[in-house]
């Protein structure tokens, strides 16, 4: 089993939730307004300064075959994503339990 989290800018999550329906994952945790800074990018801290929010999306997977289609489908939509701070971002971890 693993877990991913996603992370994209607010402008992004309609195009997130356009794979995820897609794929017929239909079932996830959302944080709205979420703050932060990655590797390189610029902060999204919702300031005058640094405007902007993301929204963070965390999803268990009994299975690696859904996984490897989420995978690909984010590889695909960021290549369309034009600034290198906009690209959706998918952190991918072991999962040990659901209970």
């Amino acid at each position: 089993m693993k877990i991913a989290f996603l992370v994209c800018n607010e402008v992004y999550y309609p195009r997130l939730l356009s794979i995820l329906g897609t794929l017929g994952i239909d079932y996830y945790t959302r944080w709205d307004k979420v703050t932060g800074k990655g590797h390189g990018t610029e902060p999204h801290l919702g300031t005058r300064s640094f405007p902007g929010h993301n929204s963070a999306l965390m999803i268990a997977f009994r299975e690696e075959d859904s996984l490897e289609k989420l995978v690909e489908g984010i590889v695909s939509a960021n290549k369309e994503i034009q600034r290198a701070d906009d690209k959706i971002r998918l952190f991918q971890v072991p999962l040990e339990r659901i209970v």
